[in-house]
């Protein structure tokens, strides 16, 4: 019989980070991953990178299920074999580097992610942007789960509806094409699929739950706050592995 990685008091606490992030994720349109992946290292690694990527997948598959009309194709042509290219090299540093370094690789790439979140300004996405920001896209979220800031920066000045539908059009299959990778690298299993099924209740009451109060959100010190924290347990992921 498999043992399951969480103890009861470790399940609770991902599954409040879960629901959380979704809540926040409903007020600011990210949060699931940069918040739940650094937090969800301090509570047990094994929870990343492929549990937190199933986690990852659910709200984008209910996002498409109502935003499908405004999805651009063009746009996900082009992101598709950028996404691959990513994920390809994530997958073979993986492949190289000793599991202890998992923690430093994992905080640094957060520490980008909450870079990335802080840009504001960049123009109209073009195929070489897609190009480029699927695969940094690809390669975060491979080795992270973190893969939504590198697009989100390339799709922040397109309209709600094309930003939703178009990137959630991007990240399921994305999100696919990282666990075939982790499954090869044999990083990806079972186990991994038990923990990640554990947390969709979860996921599903922080998005009932962001329906109600997302309107009542803050966003002008929710984001920051979202930001830092996100940094902080970045840098904590790296003093965990050094240490």
């Amino acid at each position: 019989m498999m043992d399951f990685p969480l103890n009861i008091s470790q399940w609770l606490m991902a599954s409040l980070v879960i629901i959380i992030g979704a809540v926040i994720q409903g007020g600011i349109g990210y949060g699931v991953a940069l918040l739940g992946a650094p937090l969800l290292y301090l509570i047990h690694p094994q929870l990343i990178p492929a549990p937190m990527i199933i986690i990852g997948m659910t709200l984008p598959l209910l996002i498409l299920s109502r935003e499908w009309r405004a999805v651009r194709p063009r746009d996900v042509a082009w992101a598709l074999p950028g996404s691959l290219a990513g994920t390809a090299l994530a997958a073979a540093l993986l492949g190289s580097i000793a599991e202890d370094v998992m923690g430093v690789l994992l905080g640094g790439l957060v520490l980008l992610a909450v870079a990335l979140s802080l840009v504001h300004r960049v123009p109209e996405p073009r195929p070489a942007h897609l190009v480029g920001a699927a695969g940094l896209s690809g390669f975060m979220a491979t080795i992270t789960s973190i893969g939504g800031p590198p697009l989100a920066l390339a799709f922040q000045n397109v309209t709600g509806p094309r930003l939703r539908g178009t990137l959630s059009a991007i990240f399921v299959p994305a999100g696919l094409l990282s666990l075939t990778a982790l499954a090869l690298l044999d990083r990806f299993g079972m186990t991994e699929i038990l923990l990640g099924l554990s947390l969709l209740p979860a996921i599903l009451v922080g998005f009932w739950i962001s329906g109600w109060v997302a309107g009542y959100l803050d966003r002008h010190w929710l984001r920051p706050a979202v930001l830092w924290l996100s940094g902080v347990a970045g840098m904590a992921a790296i003093v965990r592995s050094v240490i």
